[in-house]
């Protein structure tokens, strides 16, 4: 193998997951994908149809939710405030507890960073008034700057407004060490960029990394993975740092893994569902499968089983 070449699995990952965010951003593929019922009866699965029946039922089972309307990039300042009206008439169906993941890129963060930051401070005003936390999402490499310039100055009036971090992104640790007392969604990522991590080990290990620092610091981590690896990993850390139940939650997708959900809240650990709704679902699920290729056939097998 030449010298500097990657190993031949790890570029077939890259190739796979170049080729998954490709397919999410075709129009073409998504016409096809999106009419095929078999995809229809996977969309289900994992995007709630009725978010109020959904958010009860998992309340219900002592389960936290965090609920996602799903669409993004908008284009013009009409479309960013329509994402708003529907956070707001979303926050009227969620209980106390709850949380809402917000992709700035739907509020307009492309055609004004400030405008992004108005949009979100309305809907944590409001989230504020209901019990409700908001957690801004991460998107792709070029709005990482924008998303942490409105977070830290949400942050000056609404101190308990999260943050995503991606691990597959490099500067990750230097992110997580700045965040000190700030809620963070620590995840592997599910987008591709020069300079990235990409292969699964070095994901892994940049994700540990950045696991460390939050659980030994005055962050609330919030581990979103499905990894049961990363999960032992991250129990043995709240340990060994102190942290109770209350210091940190596990988040896991609406669909996937379920038994595993409810068998960490049943040991009473605070286990948060990501929950999205809406009809614009392609792009989401897709990026869900480019996340880690492996996950095209994890989505497929839980197509016979809900473990």
């Amino acid at each position: 193998m030449a010298r500097g070449s990657a190993p031949f699995g790890v570029s077939v990952v890259l190739v796979l997951r170049q080729a998954m965010l490709a397919v999410s951003r075709s129009e073409r593929a998504e016409r096809v994908i999106s009419t095929s019922p078999l995809t229809r009866d996977v969309v289900k699965r994992y995007v709630a149809d009725d978010i109020a029946a959904v958010v009860g039922d998992l309340t219900r089972r002592g389960l936290l939710v965090t609920v996602d309307h799903l669409g993004e990039e908008v284009t013009d300042r009409e479309q960013a405030a329509a994402a708003v009206g529907e956070y707001l008439t979303l926050l009227a169906l969620l209980p106390a507890g709850a949380d809402v993941s917000v992709k700035l890129t739907a509020l307009g963060l492309r055609l004004s960073e400030q405008l992004a930051y108005e949009h979100a401070a309305d809907i944590c005003r409001a989230a504020a008034g209901r019990g409700v936390t908001v957690t801004l999402d991460a998107e792709e490499r070029d709005t990482i700057h924008g998303l942490h310039a409105v977070h830290t100055a949400l942050r000056r009036d609404h101190p308990d407004v999260g943050v995503v971090v991606q691990a597959y992104l490099p500067d990750s640790l230097e992110r997580c060490e700045k965040l000190g007392g700030a809620r963070v969604r620590l995840c592997k990522g599910a987008y591709t960029a020069p300079g990235a991590y990409t292969a699964p080990v070095e994901i892994d290990r940049s994700f540990v990394r950045c696991l460390k620092v939050l659980m030994a610091g005055t962050a609330y981590p919030m581990v979103a993975t499905h990894d049961p690896r990363l999960l032992r990993i991250a129990s043995t850390l709240a340990v060994l740092d102190g942290r109770d139940v209350t210091g940190f939650e596990y988040q896991m997708l609406y669909g996937v893994r379920p038994a595993e959900q409810a068998r960490l809240a049943g040991l009473g650990s605070q286990m948060r569902v990501y929950v999205p709704y809406g009809d614009d679902w392609y792009a989401y699920l897709m990026r869900r499968l480019a996340e880690r290729p492996r996950n095209v056939g994890f989505f497929l097998r839980s197509l016979m089983s809900r473990r």
